[in-house]
């Protein structure tokens, strides 16, 4: 609003003085007529006369009273004509400075040709042609005085410049004639400049003829055919023809003296009638000038009034506009992504509400958009969490199937291992209960996606230990993990599962981004507020900015996208972490990898003494199941976590074979496919070679003892 405000006024500005600009131009050229003007032509007409006089003074070499009279006023109309230059002042710019400094050198040179005219120095012509070049410089002061830029007035005064200049050359053809009577004869360069006067004369009485307008041309068309006129022009035809000047001087001088005094008078008076047109050009000017311009600014005062207003209005229109538009932006839709994130229902028409704002149509229509903006991104959101809640529901679905196929399968497989009594079949069977354990999880993972539970829980506390271990059972690659010393604490049964899962996705994750040669060492610790659990790997790490955006995320897991799947394990883990209050923290390992620090909440945490000693061994309250392969998979201090058994440790005390005399029990052994990762003591021989039946011996009292444990446990549920 306020650019073209100040636009207005510098255009307002900026034509006033241009208008401004003439009318000062018009007020100045009045000015320079009333004191350059007047009083150079007075000097005019007096070095004229000067001259005249010289003349006779050059053919007939003496001085007269009348020269010396003559040139007394020439002086005082030089001294005239320099106090009116003073009192021009300002007026006299420097497009007139020039000519007025050419003009003041040659009327200093006047003394220097008023003693050479005395002494008899020098031709008629050559003293004449002295005087000439200071009219000239006068003439030229006329030019530049004509300066004003009205056209019409300009192109009157240029024809006025031009009339009087025609009236110097016949002043010039007076001067030389009067000398040349005085000796009766004019010599051939006297001849020839009185030709070119002639002839420069009637060419500026024509040009000054056809510019001027009827009102200045008609006198002197008037003169032009008077009898003086005539009578000059007659005789100064006569001269150039027969180049001798006339009989008599009486008649030559009566003629060009009346010529002159009319030229004279009309002069003045055109001169005075131009001077008069000026001023009043001037004034009506300076009249338009100050109605356009009061006008003008009472315009720019009521627009700039106007502007205010109406910018004062429109201002408060748009704030209240932003202000509808910041409520929009930061709060009712951040409010209504919120709440449909926590799966409330939203009802599109009740919560897409229309901005009320008042104001002009521009402000109502920019309203409606963000109203149409506004629902539009209400549905949006509203599909976007329908079709969420859609997509959780399929993973539920699925996983709910394929946790139900999988707890069939595993059913199935129990019924195998008690069936099965060769040990080949046993191994894979135990490698295919294990890939299911896995596939489990991952079902679970699933569930956890679309929101909901997985559901396995227990009524005792489950020791730390017994998950730790049956975290890793759930792994592919549980050889490379290493368990250290744990204190014996317990956590609460309805999270057992929970945090089980949560440890199996960090230690996966350990395994899988960490070179195959190298270990996973896990250990924990009873700390003051709760208990923690590491998980260390040997891989190459995460960078610092790494390291904070997956602390960000397990802080404050987001919204899970479907487009980020490369990280499911980290989301599962954020997940179960904030439904518990679990603080799971990584960062870098020592040795170059990660470490990822879980903090289990004092308040899921029992305390060792609350403990029945039977929860102590790891046995008592975990399944049938999870005890089975916590503890077949991972026992401390085995070679890839497996436990050593002992040869007819399960047997009753009738079936054990007596070892040989002077023979120790022979060492634990491994499950087939699998080396052992100890050495044994140091000075004793490793033990012979079982054959195939005492192998199959100890699958079958192995999987007789297991299978009593299961019907030992069948009477406990979860």
């Amino acid at each position: 609003m306020l650019l073209p405000l100040l636009s207005l006024s510098a255009l307002w500005g900026f034509v006033l003085n241009l208008t401004m600009g003439d009318a000062q131009s018009l007020l100045r050229a009045n000015t320079l007529y009333r004191t350059l003007g007047v009083t150079s032509t007075d000097l005019g007409l007096q070095l004229q006369a000067e001259r005249v006089r010289s003349a006779e003074t050059l053919t007939t070499r003496k001085l007269t009273s009348v020269l010396s009279a003559q040139r007394a006023r020439t002086d005082r109309s030089v001294t005239d004509f320099k106090l009116a230059v003073m009192e021009a002042g300002g007026s006299v710019g420097d497009d007139l400075r020039l000519s007025l400094d050419t003009l003041e050198s040659a009327l200093g040179r006047l003394g220097a040709i008023r003693a050479d005219i005395d002494g008899g120095l020098g031709s008629r012509l050559a003293g004449l042609d002295e005087y000439n070049r200071i009219l000239d410089s006068i003439f030229t002061l006329y030019d530049h005085l004509v300066s004003v830029s009205d056209l019409t007035i300009f192109q009157q005064a240029s024809s006025l410049q031009a009339m009087g200049m025609a009236r110097e050359y016949i002043a010039r053809e007076h001067a030389l004639v009067i000398g040349a009577l005085a000796d009766r004869r004019l010599t051939a360069p006297e001849v020839s400049a009185f030709t070119e006067y002639a002839a420069s004369r009637k060419f500026l009485h024509a040009r000054g003829l056809a510019g001027l307008d009827v009102t200045l041309r008609r006198p002197y068309e008037q003169v032009f055919a008077s009898e003086p006129f005539q009578t000059f022009a007659t005789m100064e035809a006569r001269i150039i023809k027969t180049g001798s000047p006339p009989p008599t001087a009486e008649g030559w001088t009566e003629a060009v003296d009346k010529l002159t005094s009319r030229l004279d008078q009309l002069g003045s008076s055109s001169a005075g009638v131009l001077a008069a047109r000026t001023s009043e050009a001037a004034t009506s000017t300076i009249v338009k000038i100050s109605i356009a311009g009061g006008l003008g600014l009472i315009a720019v005062l009521a627009s700039i009034i106007i502007s205010v207003r109406f910018g004062r209005r429109l201002a408060g229109e748009l704030a209240g506009l932003r202000t509808a538009a910041i409520e929009l932006s930061q709060s009712r839709l951040p409010d209504i992504v919120e709440r449909l994130r926590k799966g409330e229902d939203v009802d599109v028409r009740k919560e897409a509400k229309a901005i009320k704002v008042h104001g002009s149509a521009e402000i109502t229509d920019v309203a409606r958009a963000f109203g149409s903006v506004q629902r539009t991104a209400v549905t949006a959101a509203v599909g976007q969490a329908a079709m969420r809640r859609g997509v959780g529901q399929v993973f539920l679905n699925l996983a709910r199937r394929k946790q139900g196929l999988l707890h069939r399968q595993l059913s199935l497989l129990d019924a195998m291992q008690r069936r099965t009594h060769d040990p080949d079949r046993l191994e894979e069977l135990f490698r295919l209960d294990h890939l299911t354990t896995r596939m489990r999880r991952h079902a679970e993972s699933l569930m956890i996606l679309s929101g909901a539970a997985p559901g396995r829980a227990w009524r005792k506390p489950v020791p730390v230990i017994d998950i730790v271990r049956a975290a890793i059972a759930e792994i592919e690659d549980y050889t490379r993990v290493t368990v250290e010393g744990m204190p014996v604490a317990a956590v609460d049964g309805t999270a057992a599962a929970d945090l089980t899962h949560l440890v199996a996705e960090l230690v996966e994750n350990a395994t899988i981004y960490s070179p195959p040669d190298t270990t996973v060492q896990v250990r924990g610790d009873l700390v003051s507020n709760g208990y923690v659990i590491e998980v260390e790997d040997r891989g190459l790490g995460l960078s610092v900015a790494e390291y904070s955006a997956f602390n960000t995320r397990m802080a404050a897991p987001p919204e899970f996208d479907l487009a980020d799947s490369d990280r499911l394990g980290l989301f599962v883990v954020a997940k179960l972490a904030q439904q518990y209050g679990i603080k799971v923290l990584l960062r870098a390992s020592p040795f170059g990898g990660t470490t990822a620090i879980v903090l289990v909440p004092r308040s899921m945490v029992t305390e060792p003494a609350a403990l029945e000693a039977g929860d102590v061994d790891g046995k008592a309250d975990l399944p049938s199941r999870t005890r089975k392969k916590a503890l077949a998979v991972v026992t401390s201090g085995t070679h890839a976590g497996l436990p050593r058994r002992v040869r007819q440790a399960n047997l009753v005390p009738q079936l054990k074979e007596s070892p040989p005399l002077g023979q120790e029990r022979a060492p634990e052994q491994e499950p087939r496919g699998q080396e052992p990762r100890g050495q044994e003591p140091r000075g004793q021989e490793p033990p012979p070679e079982r054959s195939p039946d005492e192998v199959r011996d100890l699958f079958s009292a192995f999987q007789r003892g297991t299978q009593r444990a299961r019907e030992e446990a069948s009477e406990e549920g979860p």
